[in-house]
């Protein structure tokens, strides 16, 4: 009798199923469909955004190509050189967008430019989607292309806060300090701090060897 009973509830549980599956089979088909679809998507995405990285590479490269081969020689051309550079700053992702400031900073220095520079250099420092080592690179730089001319406390103040031990830019933070501290007539705050440094054995041996010279021109 066991048996018997075993085999109608088996029977009942079998057809259960089938209506259960001509009832909502159309649900696990379109959940198959979706799995599938969003696979299929995700990859299609991953190959754009490769080609589209790629796409900025080049024109970026490109650009960095144009200005080492045809150095500016007058305004407009350095404004050719620029424009890509430009261009990729207000649309490229956001790597590439903080890469193109920094380029076209450093172009608009070289050609005498030195406030457009700057205020490359400030946008990039401001930026909190960029990287905090390039944000203070460009803080950096910032304050050195105004080291002749710029507020002695306001460049100060910024290079105080790069100057801090862990940060990688501090060695040339404190190198700027020393040159800013002799532009004010403080030799020996500019010593003191140029002993420091070119005896910090953590320091890059081009910074040591620059505040040696310092020292020896000081006296």
């Amino acid at each position: 009798m066991v048996d018997i009973f075993d085999e109608v509830e088996e029977d009942l549980r079998a057809e259960r199923a089938q209506r259960l599956a001509r009832k909502y089979g159309w649900v696990a088909i379109l959940g198959a469909g979706l799995v599938v679809a969003g696979v299929a998507g995700w990859q299609f995405y991953g190959r754009w955004q490769a080609q589209q990285n790629a796409a900025v590479a080049a024109r970026y490269i490109a650009a960095m190509d144009a200005a080492q081969q045809a150095p500016a020689v007058n305004a407009e051309a350095r404004a050719a050189q620029v424009a890509p550079l430009d261009a990729l700053a207000g649309n490229a992702p956001q790597g590439y967008q903080i890469l193109a400031r920094l380029t076209a900073a450093g172009l608009k220095a070289n050609a005498g430019d030195i406030q457009g520079a700057v205020t490359e250099y400030n946008q990039v420092a401001a930026d909190p989607k960029a990287d905090p080592l390039l944000r203070d690179l460009a803080s950096l730089l910032a304050v050195q292309r105004q080291l002749d001319q710029g507020d002695p406390q306001q460049l100060s103040s910024r290079l105080e806060a790069l100057a801090v031990p862990g940060n990688p830019w501090a060695p040339l933070a404190r190198e700027q300090l020393a040159i800013l501290d002799l532009r004010q007539g403080k030799t020996e705050d500019a010593r003191t701090k140029l002993k420091a440094l070119a005896s910090d054995i953590l320091a890059p041996a081009g910074v040591r060897a620059r505040a040696n010279a310092l020292l020896a021109g000081i006296g």
